[in-house]
């Protein structure tokens, strides 16, 4: 007589490592230098990370997208290495966090990341062209033991951020700009990695400034290619732009859209749940660099078998990249 099992519900599956499919391109300025920007993403072995390269440079020189090499912090996140940088990289590292892309070659002609439209949509719109594929490793998560905290006061008053425990990846964020245009929106926001799309609700929102700071900007070397068409711009009292905001909470989204690519420098995406108020490039990153200070506060995990994993997790992952 002959025996046919039943075939199992569930079959058991790994949660990999993604890379590209194949090489993009693209070309734009650089917010603050104004110099044209030649950029290509290409795929990378598991394990690699991600690498930016100044193929300018001879010989070539690489630099590690790590919160270790973070060297600068004023309006934008710098990478540098024996005197060679790579700045404004956040908005691409959020794009890459998003689509939980692991490995991948940044290769840069110049000393910044192109801005092109202030948001992380475009970098979404590369990565989603060239393609995403499964690598055969185990995808590695940081997971947050217990909490760990930074905060600062100056000024403007205090500001701070955190890590939690949390049984998938959760931002909070909260801003408090005294200004007019700000006020009349959002100005805190939850998002989480299980329930909400990245692509929709998060990657379209763009870097904003104030026409009072142009001047001071400029005279420091910054923003010399911002403009209408790759930031919010704002007067005293109103939104510049002819076509208004993407959301009606877009600059507090830039925050967390901001946290999501400079938090994606601890090389892993995270289990946890980020909260901060106010928090800025430079924050994000002394709690990037405090948690790594205190080995007994992470763990580095992976899912042999995804049924063992935090099921937010694997619905987020599970999500198509649009």
């Amino acid at each position: 007589m002959c025996y046919n099992p039943p075939i199992p519900c569930f079959f058991k599956y790994m949660l990999k490592q993604r890379t590209l499919k194949s090489v993009i391109r693209a070309s734009g300025v650089g917010l603050h230098s104004g110099v044209k920007v030649n950029m290509s993403l290409r795929p990378a072995a598991a394990n690699t990370g991600i690498v930016f390269r100044r193929i300018d440079l001879d010989p070539v020189v690489d630099l590690p997208a790590s919160a270790l090499m973070v060297g600068d912090t004023l309006m934008c996140s710098c990478l540098e290495r024996d005197g060679v940088k790579v700045g404004t990289i956040e908005h691409l590292m959020s794009a890459l966090a998003g689509l939980g892309v692991d490995n991948a070659y940044v290769d840069l002609d110049a000393a910044e990341v192109p801005i092109l439209d202030g948001s992380a949509s475009p970098f979404v719109f590369l990565i989603q062209s060239a393609g995403i594929e499964d690598q055969q490793s185990a995808k590695k998560f940081i997971r947050v033991k217990r909490r760990i905290e930074v905060r600062e006061t100056d000024r403007g008053g205090e500001r701070w951020a955190r890590f939690d425990p949390y049984d998938g990846y959760r931002l909070t964020f909260s801003i408090a700009f005294n200004h007019p245009a700000i006020e009349r929106t959002g100005q805190e926001v939850t998002f989480d990695f299980a329930g909400n799309s990245y692509v929709r609700e998060i990657a379209r929102a763009r870097t904003f400034g104030f026409m009072q700071e142009v001047e001071w900007l400029h005279e420091n070397g910054l923003a010399q290619g911002g403009g209408l068409d790759n930031a919010v711009v704002l007067d005293e009292f109103r939104v510049l732009n002819a076509d208004g905001l993407r959301y009606s909470d877009e600059f507090v989204k830039h925050k967390v859209l901001d946290a999501i690519g400079d938090l994606y420098l601890l090389k892993h995406p995270l289990l946890a749940a980020f909260t901060a108020h106010k928090s800025g490039h430079a924050l994000n990153n002394l709690l990037a660099r405090e948690l790594l200070a205190h080995p007994d506060a992470w763990e580095l995990v992976s899912f042999e078998d995804a049924a063992r994993a935090p099921q937010s997790v694997v619905r987020w992952l599970a999500q198509p990249a649009y």
